[in-house]
C-alpha cells in the first residue's frame, strides 16, 4: 500500500479538480465589508459563521448545496456562487480593499487518481492581492555525508536517521494536529495519545478506513515501546488532535482542510501536519488563500507542515512542489531513502517564491501504525512530513515560550547537510534536538 503521493502520476494524468465554490480571504479587521461586497455584487449563498471548535459544522456544510461558511477566527470564507456570477465575485474582490484573495476551491488528495477519474475542466477566474506575500530566502548547496547501515531491531531507520531515539525530549505537553484521513482510535499504540478528534468529511466519522492518517499519526506519536516491533514514533508523549479532512478514498477539499486548520488552532496545536496536496504546473504561483491562513496560524502559535508531493519520476522528470506546501509560510517536506538520496517520486523546488523545498526527512519504507492494530510499510513525502511534525513538537517542548517562527528557525538551523541541491532537500536532513 502506498502513502500520499505513493505512486508518480503522468504529467497530465491528474488535473486540477474544482468543487464550484470559492475560498475568499478577508482583512480580519473588516470582514463585514468584504462579505457585503460579495452579497451585493455576486449574490453568494447565505453565509453561516463559525468560530473555534464549532468548525466541525463544515462537514455538514459540504453536504448542503447553496451554503457558504465563514471561519471568523481566520477571516476566511468558503462560498457557494453560481457559475454566471464567478466573474462578478472576482471583480468584486478586486475592487474591495477588505478582500485579499478569492480563489476557486480545489480538491486535494492523499493518493493519486487516474485520468479516467478526472472531473471535466472548467475555467475559474481568481483574484489575489500580493500584499500578503512574504520573503522566502534561497539556500545554498550542501556538503556530503556517508551512508549509514541500519539495524532496525530497536528503532526504525527513520527514527534513527533524525536522532529522535537518542533525544531526551518526548514532546510532553505539546499538541500536534494531524489533518488526514482520520485515525484508528482503537489502535493499542495510539488510543491513549489522542486528545481530540473531529471529522470534516460529510457522512464519515473520524475512524480511518483508508489507513493513511493512522500511519502518519503513528509516525508523530507512536510510543517509545510499541506493542510489537521497533520504536517508530518521533515524539511519543505528544497529544494528538486527529482531524479527518480526507474521505475513505483519500480525497478532500480546501474547505475541509481550512476547517481543520481553524479547529486545530482553536484547540492550541503548536504543529499542524498535512500529508496531502494537489498538483501545480511549472511556474504556477502559490495559493494566496493558504499563504494568508498559514501566516495567521503562525501568529497564533502554530506551524503548518505539508508534504512536498510525490509526482516526480526522477531522474527524468521532476514535478514542482504541490499546493499547499508551495506556500512560503508552510514548511514543504521532501522525502529521502535509507541512503539519504532524494526519493525518485519526491517533488522539487522548480517554481518561484514559495515553491521551494524547505527540509528533507525519511520517507521510503517507513514503518508505522496500520488500521486494525498492526503495522505497515509506506512510502512518500506523506511519510516524511510527520517526522518533521514530531521534531517540531520536540523543539516546542524544549522551548515552551518560543514563537512559531522561532520554532521553524530552530528546526531549519539544526539540519544535517546532504549532497543534493537545496531545490531537492532544502536545508538538509531533519534532526531532533
Amino acid at each position: 500500500m502506498n502513502g500520499a503521493f505513493g505512486e508518480p502520476y503522468l504529467p497530465n494524468g491528474r488535473g486540477t479538480e474544482f468543487t464550484g465554490r470559492y475560498v475568499v480571504v478577508f482583512d480580519p479587521d473588516n470582514q463585514e465589508s468584504g462579505l457585503n461586497a460579495l452579497y451585493s455584487s455576486a449574490d453568494i449563498a447565505p453565509v453561516e459563521r463559525v468560530r473555534g471548535t464549532a468548525t466541525a459544522k463544515a462537514a455538514g456544510f459540504q453536504e448542503r448545496p447553496g451554503a457558504s461558511l465563514l471561519f471568523e477566527d481566520l477571516a476566511v470564507a468558503v462560498v457557494d456562487v453560481s457559475s454566471e456570477h464567478r466573474y462578478s465575485l472576482v471583480t468584486a474582490a478586486e475592487a474591495e480593499d477588505a478582500i485579499l484573495a478569492a480563489e476557486p476551491e480545489r480538491k486535494v488528495y492523499a493518493s493519486p487518481i487516474t485520468a479516467s477519474q478526472q472531473a471535466p475542466t472548467e475555467f475559474f477566474p481568481a483574484f489575489r492581492s500580493d500584499d500578503a506575500v512574504v520573503a522566502h530566502h534561497s539556500r545554498a548547496e550542501t556538503a556530503s555525508v556517508q551512508q549509514p547501515a541500519w539495524d532496525e531491531t530497536v528503532a526504525t531507520w527513520g527514527v534513527q536517521a533524525i536522532r529522535a531515539n537518542i533525544s531526551g525530549l518526548t514532546g510532553r505537553g505539546i499538541k500536534v494536529a494531524v489533518l488526514d484521513s482520520g485515525v484508528d482510535t482503537d489502535h493499542p499504540d495510539l488510543s491513549e495519545r489522542i486528545e481530540a478528534t473531529a471529522s470534516f468529511v460529510p457522512g464519515e466519522t473520524v475512524e480511518d478506513s483508508h489507513g493513511h492518517g493512522t500511519h502518519c499519526i503513528g509516525t508523530v506519536a507512536g510510543p517509545a515501546i510499541p506493542h510489537a516491533g521497533p520504536r517508530y514514533g518521533v515524539a511519543p508523549d505528544v497529544r494528538i488532535l486527529a482531524g479527518k479532512v480526507l474521505n475513505s478514498l483519500g480525497s478532500g477539499t480546501d474547505g475541509q482542510i481550512i476547517a481543520g486548520i481553524a479547529w486545530a488552532v482553536e484547540l492550541g496545536a503548536r504543529v499542524i501536519s498535512m500529508s496531502l496536496g494537489a498538483p501545480v504546473g511549472p511556474g504556477e504561483l502559490f495559493p494566496l488563500t493558504y499563504e494568508v491562513i498559514a501566516q495567521r496560524a503562525l501568529d497564533k502559535g502554530a506551524v503548518i507542515v505539508a508534504a512536498a508531493g510525490n509526482s516526480s519520476r526522477r531522474p527524468g522528470f521532476v514535478a514542482p512542489v504541490e499546493r499547499p506546501a508551495n506556500c512560503p509560510s508552510i514548511l514543504a517536506v521532501a522525502s529521502v531513502d535509507k541512503a539519504f538520496q532524494t526519493a525518485s517520486t519526491s517533488c522539487g523546488g522548480i517554481n518561484g517564491q514559495g515553491g521551494e523545498v524547505d527540509i528533507a526527512a525519511p520517507g521510503v519504507a517507513v514503518r508505522s501504525a496500520a488500521v486494525g492494530g498492526g503495522y505497515v510499510l509506506m512510502s512518500g513525502t506523506s511519510m516524511a512530513t510527520p517526522h518533521v511534525a514530531g521534531v517540531l513538537a520536540l523543539h516546542a517542548q524544549a522551548h515552551p515560550d518560543a514563537s512559531a517562527a522561532e520554532l521553524t528557525a530552530g528546526l531549519l538551523s539544526s539540519t544535517m547537510p546532504l549532497t543534493q541541491l537545496a531545490k531537492d532537500v532544502g536545508a538538509g536532513l531533519l534532526q531532533a534536538p
